[in-house]
């Protein structure tokens, strides 16, 4: 992975912390607006990292991947996950 991890890292323990907190509020009851509200704040974390992942693969191994004459394989492997990510 060519993304730097500590960034990434701190995004997704971050995550992590407020998925665990979504969880502690489930069995607490509570109302569901902020069950959502900070569902939502752990998708854009989660977002961000993946952003991260993304951004490094494309200035990385894809860039790697078209010098040594792979682009069309690197090429497919983008258009693969934008497919997914705007479904």
């Amino acid at each position: 992975m060519q993304a730097n991890k500590q960034d990434v890292g701190r995004l997704l323990k971050t995550a992590k912390g407020q998925i665990d907190g979504i969880l502690k509020m489930i069995e607490e009851d509570r109302y569901c607006m902020e069950i959502s509200h900070q569902i939502m704040a752990a998708e854009a974390i989660l977002n961000k990292a993946n952003r991260e992942v993304l951004k490094a693969h494309v200035q990385g191994c894809v860039k790697d991947g078209i010098e040594s004459g792979d682009a069309d394989g690197k090429v497919q492997e983008i258009l693969t996950i934008l497919d997914a990510i705007m479904k």
